[in-house]
């Protein structure tokens, strides 16, 4: 999204914290994109940062083909940030020396750092950091002061002020740097120069001109899938292009228990959003028929949805545009740098739109994480009922049914879930945990119901606590919740006879089980 805020640039090297830099700098109320580190330099001259980040990554600078930025990023007098492995990469390129590490370090360790480093000013001389590399660097480049270092290694910062680099090997954006937002600070506002001025509310603004402006008087076709980032979506292009916009509700079969009513009073009685429900329950359940493995169920669906939005946009003829609620997340996930980074999952809003469908896609969410489409979302006027709900996945329930889908197994998911939600409410801890949701295994266990044997699913409870959907703990729900919770299950809904609970936390785990 072109944007008249200042920009930070984050340079993608594959590290698993990527996503989690954006989000901090975010949190300072400044504007940011993740882009691939080979990003040519003409590009990042033609956006004009104010600064650009070097991520960390998983590789060594000597391996074969290891991933590296142009050398001449350090003439641009730009500021620049090397984390980790993009310590190591600048390190390299500007003639420092970079070797493997006696012994690997992760996790916490102690600091000693100079109060006279620009990113550690007003911060102890001491500090607590988290560490994970298995090189270091051994001697900085010329010109370059030591700027930290520990008990193992002698430089875990450096910094050259003719440069205007700034390297460190410990990762600020994590949680268990105890002053990492600090050290961010201070790089954004003592070094860049940043001004703190990017909003949702400046968001909005810029987001509604940018649409009216490519959309000019062309028809759109937005997708819902009942999740909040599609009803934002629609909500905002409502407010861009007014009745040019066409809003279809998909009911996959797939959703969750009442949803369909919810989304249909959210957004046509809410909000004015004139929306048509296409009945597709028996076109997904048929596609998905046989079909198990978690990245196949996703490509079906994608395929289905868009054979649905193909069928609709005849019936609202003529279309130009077919609107998403594709997030920033789904963009990364879905898609990796050259090397490093590796794909976790495919995504159904991303990757394209068949030739034949005509349509130029529309992604207003693309930039945005999720508790940022939240905040969009109150701007919009959403009701806040519907904005709280936890995150339901595109695909829906297919991917809480590991295996085949079915309508019976779906039904038995769709009641589940709904008690485990309805106990979550009553006892006050919706709102405390991120993400809560039942998975029906495809696994049967003997049980017995008064004189009865039975043969019946487990059913697995998940719940989460999360700031950004990046990391995420399990969440210690009370012993008595969750046995009333099986409790109701096991004696409400046929076809289960157990109930588990999930006590991974991501990662090592994702939140989702496909």
């Amino acid at each position: 999204m072109s944007s008249p805020h200042q920009l930070v640039l984050i340079l993608d090297f594959g590290s698993q914290f990527t996503q989690l830099i954006a989000r901090r700098v975010r949190e300072h109320r400044v504007y940011c994109e993740v882009h691939p580190f080979d990003l040519p330099l003409a590009e990042i001259r033609r956006r004009q940062p104010i600064g650009i980040v070097l991520s960390g990554g998983p590789q060594s600078v000597y391996d074969e083909g290891a991933a590296l930025p142009d050398p001449d990023l350090f003439a641009l007098g730009v500021p620049v940030l090397g984390i980790c492995y993009g310590m190591q990469a600048a390190a390299h390129l500007l003639g420092g020396e970079v070797r493997p590490s006696a012994r690997r370090e992760y996790g916490r360790a102690e600091l000693d750092v100079s109060a006279q480093a620009l990113l550690f000013a007003g911060l102890a001389e001491r500090e607590t950091v988290w560490m994970s590399h298995g090189d270091q660097v051994t001697r900085p480049p010329a010109g370059a002061v030591v700027t930290a270092r520990s008990e193992s290694v002698d430089v875990v910062g450096f910094e050259d002020a003719h440069r205007r680099l700034h390297a460190i090997q410990f990762h600020p954006e994590v949680s268990h740097t105890r002053h990492g937002s600090a050290v961010l600070h201070n790089f954004l506002f003592r070094a860049c120069g940043a001004r703190g001025d990017w909003t949702m509310a400046s968001y909005l603004e810029e987001a509604t001109v940018q649409l009216r402006e490519r959309v000019g008087r062309d028809r759109v076709l937005c997708g819902i899938s009942g999740g909040v980032d599609s009803a934002v979506t629609a909500a905002l292009l409502r407010r861009a292009v007014g009745d040019q916009l066409s809003s279809v509700f998909v009911d996959t079969g797939l959703l969750r228990k009442g949803e369909r009513r919810q989304v249909e009073m959210s957004l046509a009685e809410g909000l004015g959003i004139p929306v048509v429900t296409a009945d597709a329950g028996a076109d997904f359940l048929g596609a998905l028929a046989g079909v198990e493995d978690p990245e196949e169920k996703r490509k079906v669906i994608g395929r289905v949805f868009i054979e649905v939005f193909e069928h609709e946009a005849r019936r609202h003829a003529p279309v130009r545009f077919l609107a998403q609620g594709t997030l920033y997340p789904d963009v990364i996930e879905s898609t990796s740098v050259r090397g490093p980074s590796a794909v976790i999952k495919s995504h159904h809003n991303v990757g394209g739109l068949p030739e034949r469908l005509g349509f130029e896609l529309v992604e207003p969410l693309r930039w945005l994480f999720k508790d940022e489409v939240r905040q969009l979302g109150r701007e919009l006027g959403l009701p806040e009922e519907f904005i709280g709900r936890h995150p339901f996945p595109g695909p829906g329930l297919a991917v809480r049914v590991p295996g085949e889908v079915t309508a019976a197994k779906v039904a038995v998911l769709q009641e589940a879930d709904a008690i485990f939600l309805d106990e979550l409410r009553d006892a006050g801890w919706y709102e405390r945990v991120s993400q809560a949701f039942a998975v029906l295994l495809p696994v049967r266990t003997v049980g017995v119901m008064g004189d009865f044997r039975t043969y019946e699913h487990v059913l697995a409870l998940r719940a989460v606590e999360t700031h950004d959907f990046m990391t995420a703990d399990w969440s210690h729900l009370p012993y008595d919740l969750l046995g009333r919770v099986a409790n109701r299950i096991v004696n409400e809904v046929r076809g289960v006879n157990r109930v588990v609970y999930d006590v991974t936390s991501k990662p090592p785990a994702t939140i989702e089980w496909e």
